[in-house]
């Protein structure tokens, strides 16, 4: 999403995938790390201790990690995985960016509601449009994201919008360039990754759904 994106994207740190053995940037990833009882613990923050085994931030790539048993071969040791762990992974990334938009909005940087999103839209301050999943495609669709990839967040349900913007729910929200807004369309990504396609919402012509 930065001006200098290229060059940033250029030197984002890589990891290999142990589900695909594709070499990516690390924020498209999850990183795992093994806990005590040598349990396999999601590091969503990137600071826990440990060698760090990748896996795409993909349902897919998640599921095949499990079924397959390939934590221990990352590890290169035995592992123990959790029943639930793409469970633990989703409700994670979910707390991330309901957390970060809550944040967000603290900081004046992430508003809610279609008058305020459609204001911040028509005058170019918004860099990302926020959209529930389960909203009226009708009314979803009179509200056009920024140009560009990133720029429109559709993964979350209006309960779970309502929870970040301390409403009851919500449809409509976006963001606006501030410390917060890469993190959260980062962890977004990855979230509506580990939910399935698009989150369950269609993009608009020409953007990217995350």
């Amino acid at each position: 999403m930065g001006r200098g994106g290229r060059k940033k994207e250029r030197d984002a740190p890589e990891r290999r995938c142990i589900a695909t053995g594709e070499v990516r940037p690390a924020a498209g990833l999850i990183r795992f790390v093994v806990g005590p009882g040598d349990v396999i613990v999601p590091d969503l923050m990137g600071k826990l201790p440990g060698r760090g085994i990748w896996v795409s931030a993909e349902r897919a790539a998640l599921e095949q990690a499990v079924k397959k048993r390939l934590f221990a071969r990352g590890a290169k040791q035995a592992v123990v995985l959790p029943d639930d762990l793409v469970a633990q992974v989703e409700a994670g990334l979910l707390r991330r960016v309901t957390e970060g938009l809550a944040l967000a909005r603290k900081a004046g940087d992430a508003i809610a509601g279609y008058e305020k999103v459609k204001g911040w839209l028509d005058s170019g301050e918004a860099t990302v449009l926020i959209q529930a999943s389960d909203g009226s495609e009708r009314g979803k669709s009179k509200l056009r994201p920024p140009p560009g990839e990133g720029t429109f967040i559709g993964c979350l349900t209006s309960d779970e919008l309502g929870l970040a913007f301390g409403r009851e729910h919500v449809i409509h929200g976006a963001l606006r360039a501030g410390g917060l807004t890469t993190r959260v369309v980062e962890d977004a990504a990855k979230l509506s990754g580990v939910r399935g396609k698009d989150g369950g919402q269609a993009p608009a012509k020409g953007t990217k759904t995350i």
